[in-house]
């Protein structure tokens, strides 16, 4: 029963399952053949230069440089009273030689021990070699520790050394070839050259990666055509299933387009419907500033109608957009002082109506410290008039008082706008967090008002989103005990 069952699921999906399947086993089946290729090529390669090549590397080097070191220092051994200028050339050439060896990154140590009058001496550099033919070397002291190695390699090998003059090689634990090499310039035996050799594995590096070069373009070669063949076979079936997903995903993208549009139209209309109350306000307060206008109060009353008109010019700048281009809002040319809006709105929008003392006051605590923001100001009075009409609104009493305040935060370089009142708070439910996170009050038609086709449930919104939305503020709204709320904006410098 349970045979059946998967066999009448596996030829249900017959064409997906069949070619996972045999991808699957070309692959495993071509690795397991280059896995035990790419082994017996590697092993075989290793077996048969490993054994040799160390050890024949290490000693022809500390022949070479033996010999080279004979043939230089004879004119030393033989001539005793050369003339400090070819002594000095004889010694700078043996320099050269010990220095050419430690040079090389295989080379790790190399002296010369030479024996005279049972005394052994220890031979660095050509000025040491100068010092023993002259008698004014010192012998070696064991309590240096330095060529301590050596030394003791040549005690172990030096009866060995002295009478068959042959050459010794060993290996350490580390890979590291100790090689003695008899000295005998002029055919006198003086000792030996020690050398501390790690040969060099570069050109066996160079064979291993050409054989792994060779098996994987054999791997690749054979997975291209396991691959053709799976793709020859299928192509076919899932051309047709691409046609059709191409076509729905065009009309999906002509459905999302559509659905864009209409939602730019309609946030535009309901925006312009928004702000046109704003507008009349506005023009009502230029005609009233006109109308009083007198030469005592020309300079004052012509800044104020001034900032009345390019606020009307905004609003009829935002009528022209769906979507505003953001250097329009935010941009370096903008310098805009926060307390300086707050103060305009209070004394020249809220303060002007008749019923101002017995609706609502207001309390300021503005910090002469706050710095200029990069923001247009009549978007910043675009986010604090509907937040500051909101508390108006919503307080819920016969007299609220509303309390603004700014503070500039210099170690975190901020700046916090709160707005609170004391009011009968925000609803719980407004607080709640909706789409994306949102709360209800910030977004869309949301309100308490009765009657929302006038518009109600707009201006949080519109808040939020300059806010938030285009100049990356934080916008927070909560409620205070025993009673009131307050909004709080930061700002990051």
């Amino acid at each position: 029963m349970l045979k059946e069952k998967i066999l009448r699921k596996y030829f249900q999906y017959r064409f997906e399952i069949t070619h996972i399947t045999i991808f699957f086993l070309v692959l495993i089946g071509f690795q397991i053949g280059v896995t035990f290729i790419q082994k017996s090529a590697v092993n075989e390669l290793l077996d048969q230069t490993q054994s040799w090549y160390q050890k024949d590397a290490a000693e022809r080097l500390a022949i070479v440089t033996t010999t080279s070191l004979e043939l230089i220092s004879e004119n030393m051994f033989t001539d005793k009273l050369l003339s400090d200028h070819n002594e000095r050339k004889i010694i700078s050439s043996l320099n050269v030689v010990f220095r050419q060896q430690i040079i090389q990154g295989n080379v790790k140590d190399i002296c010369l021990i030479l024996v005279r009058h049972h005394q052994l001496y220890v031979i660095e550099s050509g000025q040491h070699l100068a010092q023993f033919i002259r008698n004014d070397l010192p012998a070696y002291s064991h309590s240096s520790g330095k060529h301590s190695d050596a030394v003791q390699l040549f005690h172990q090998n030096k009866e060995r050394m002295k009478n068959e003059e042959v050459l010794f090689s060993s290996r350490d634990l580390s890979g590291n070839f100790h090689v003695l090499v008899p000295f005998v310039p002029n055919g006198e035996y003086l000792g030996v050259l020690f050398m501390k050799i790690t040969p060099n594995f570069s050109f066996i590096t160079e064979e291993v990666s050409s054989g792994l070069d060779n098996v994987t373009f054999l791997y690749s070669a054979l997975i291209f055509i396991g691959l053709l063949g799976i793709f020859i076979v299928s192509s076919q079936a899932v051309k047709e299933r691409n046609e059709a997903q191409q076509k729905f995903y065009l009309e999906h993208e002509e459905n999302l387009t559509r659905q864009i549009r209409l939602e730019k139209e309609s946030l535009f209309t309901k925006r312009i419907y928004h702000t046109n109350h704003k507008a009349e306000k506005i023009i009502g307060f230029i005609k009233e500033d006109l109308r009083q206008i007198s030469p005592e109060n020309l300079d004052e009353t012509r800044k104020r109608v001034i900032t009345y008109a390019n606020f009307i010019s905004r609003i009829i700048y935002d009528m022209k957009w769906y979507d505003q281009p953001i250097n329009t809002i935010v941009n370096p040319m903008f310098s805009t002082s926060v307390n300086e809006v707050v103060r305009f709105i209070l004394d020249y929008v809220f303060l002007r109506i008749s019923s101002r003392n017995e609706m609502f006051s207001f309390e300021t605590d503005l910090d002469p410290a706050v710095p200029k923001i990069p923001v247009n100001e009549f978007v910043v009075w675009e986010i604090l008039e509907p937040i500051i009409q909101n508390s108006i609104d919503h307080g819920k009493k016969s007299q609220i008082h509303i309390l603004i305040r700014t503070r500039y935060q210099r170690d975190q370089n901020q700046t916090i706008i709160t707005i609170q009142d004391n009011g009968v708070g925000i609803k719980p439910w407004l607080l709640d967090p909706g789409e994306n996170g949102v709360p209800r009050l910030f977004q869309e038609n949301e309100s308490t008002k009765v009657v929302t086709a006038s518009g109600a449930g707009y201006g949080c919104y519109i808040a939020w989103q300059l806010a938030v939305g285009k100049c990356g503020w934080t916008v927070k709204a909560e409620n205070l005990q025993p009673e009131g709320c307050r909004f709080t904006m930061i700002i990051k410098h």
